[in-house]
């Protein structure tokens, strides 16, 4: 049981102040089109429907977006526009706040998951739970075949950082296209690591993470998954 106002709130309808004018204007009723007059009350989200429609989400969002270049994963409009700008208003204004599961720089595309879940935010970044994520670099030069061991010994050392990268699988796929997979997020990593070696990356592209993969998912759209997903 959540308070009605609360709920309107969290699922981002409207402010907890608002809520008393939607109930006074009956947009809130019971399944059995009962009016809901008082916005304190305590309410089942399964037995309410808002405009007509049952609650938005109730339990929480997991999306799976195809993430274009171009797009921050920032809720800071001074760093350009952002990636939460391709979700429905309601949903950015949710509470806890929809936010992605790691980040992808603004020159990096592809596979980014959003979610109001904070446990499952920290589940899937926690470096202990060694989620696997594919990256499919291009860089400036040709690739040499050494790089594949020496991204795999787990002894590459990034400024700043306290702990070398962790073994890294490498794939080359042509002379200058490779595909790395990682456990762990470190900031840019990928980037950094080629970097150590003289490498700069010149597109980047977020293939998999986890089990999940992109399809055929257009550039900037997005489909839902069930709560269960990494469960």
């Amino acid at each position: 049981m959540r308070r009605l106002d609360q709920l309107l709130a969290n699922l981002g309808y409207c402010s907890r102040r608002d809520a008393r004018a939607w109930t006074k204007a009956d947009r809130i009723t019971t399944t059995t089109g009962e009016p809901l007059k008082n916005s304190a009350q305590k309410v089942d989200p399964a037995a309410v429907l808002i405009d007509g429609e049952p609650p938005d989400h109730p339990d929480g969002l997991l999306l799976l977006l195809h993430k274009p270049t171009g797009l921050t994963c920032s809720h800071d409009e001074r760093e350009g526009p952002l990636v939460y700008e391709l979700l429905p208003a309601r949903w950015r204004a949710r509470n806890p706040t929809v936010t992605s599961i790691g980040r992808l720089d603004k020159d990096t595309s592809g596979l980014l998951l959003l979610t109001d879940q904070t446990a499952l935010v920290h589940q899937l970044t926690s470096p202990k739970h060694k989620v696997p994520k594919i990256y499919r670099a291009t860089v400036d030069r040709d690739l040499d075949p050494a790089l594949i061991p020496l991204f795999a010994s787990g002894t590459i050392e990034l400024e700043g950082e306290k702990a070398p990268c962790a073994p890294a699988e490498l794939t080359l796929v042509d002379a200058r296209t490779a595909e790395l997979t990682l456990i762990e997020g470190k900031y840019h990593q990928v980037r950094r690591m080629f970097a150590t070696q003289g490498y700069h990356v010149e597109t980047l592209h977020r293939t998999t993470f986890g089990h999940l993969t992109l399809d055929d998912l257009p550039p900037g759209t997005y489909h839902e998954l069930p709560l269960t997903t990494f469960a």
